[in-house]
């Protein structure tokens, strides 16, 4: 069930990218950022004090507020990322992150690396070097595409320790607080530079900014969930799924074309995932605490 929950909420964050995309192609990265986890507060507030929602001890709060800060810059530069790059690029490259994630996993959670876990994230990151190589070696690669690289390369980083900070978050607290904080935190370090760079949205942008916020609710608390219930190292390679459900919606949304070296990498990432499951369907899970 845990991989099942994982799965589900890869989807449903590779959906809220391109309606972010959408978003941040007309209002700004930061503008579609911040109004997106301004809708995500409205939504997971009530649910969280719905269900009897206490302010949270202290060493509780300091984990909430480390990885929602971590969290803002890491969307916050993803989403800048996509308005530079294919969607589908700007997901394979984030692939990083996993092969990161399951290191520092050791390091900072103390997890065993089965051999397996350390083959499928490898095998995952050659299948990411593959589409990177392709577009590097494009005639079009100007400043633009620096910058997105740069900013995807900056987002990864982050990604990758924000697996292990919502490993230890989700032990001590519900998803639905998760999702909390996770927007509203979100919501106050953004607003500091809303006041300068603020850009008003159409109806059709709103429209993308609500779609993506009940999205990266959803994807927030189905992550929490699983990730209370299964070791970080089990779930981070099934991110690599995402490139399949990135490039379905940048041909969706963007007529965003698959290269040849996009197709190569897609099939190693595929390999890598199926590695990683195979072996996960025997693997003793963890009760939640």
């Amino acid at each position: 069930m845990p991989i099942f929950v994982t799965a589900f909420a890869v989807a449903c964050l590779s959906l809220m990218d391109a309606f972010m995309k959408s978003a941040a192609l007309a209002v700004g990265a930061l503008t579609a950022a911040w109004l997106r986890s301004v809708i995500a507060t409205g939504i997971a507030l009530p649910l969280w004090l719905g269900r009897g929602g206490r302010w949270p001890r202290p060493d509780v709060l300091k984990i909430h507020l480390l990885r929602s800060a971590v969290a803002t810059f890491m969307a916050l530069s993803f989403f800048y990322s996509i308005t530079k790059l294919p969607l589908a690029e700007a997901i394979a490259i984030s692939f990083i992150a996993p092969l990161i994630a399951l290191y520092l996993a050791r390091v900072m959670l103390g997890e065993t690396i089965r051999r397996e876990a350390i083959f499928a994230s490898i095998l995952g990151f050659a299948g990411t070097l593959v589409i990177i190589g392709g577009r590097v070696g494009q005639a079009d690669f100007d400043s633009d595409t620096a910058l997105g690289l740069a900013a995807i390369l900056a987002s990864t980083l982050l990604y990758a320790y924000s697996f292990i900070l919502i490993r230890r978050q989700s032990q001590v607290a519900g998803p639905t607080e998760i999702a909390t904080f996770h927007s509203g935190v979100s919501v106050l370090i953004l607003g500091l530079a809303i006041p300068f760079l603020f850009e008003m949205p159409g109806r059709e942008t709103m429209i993308d900014l609500v779609a993506s916020a009940v999205l990266t609710v959803a994807g927030a608390m189905a992550f929490a969930w699983a990730y209370a219930r299964a070791e970080a190292q089990m779930l981070v390679p099934l991110e690599y799924s995402g490139f399949l459900w990135a490039s379905l919606f940048g041909w969706l949304f963007f007529t965003e074309e698959l290269t040849l070296p996009t197709v190569i990498g897609t099939a190693i990432i595929i390999a890598s995932c199926w590695v990683a499951t195979r072996k996960t369907r025997t693997a003793t899970v963890p009760e939640a605490v």
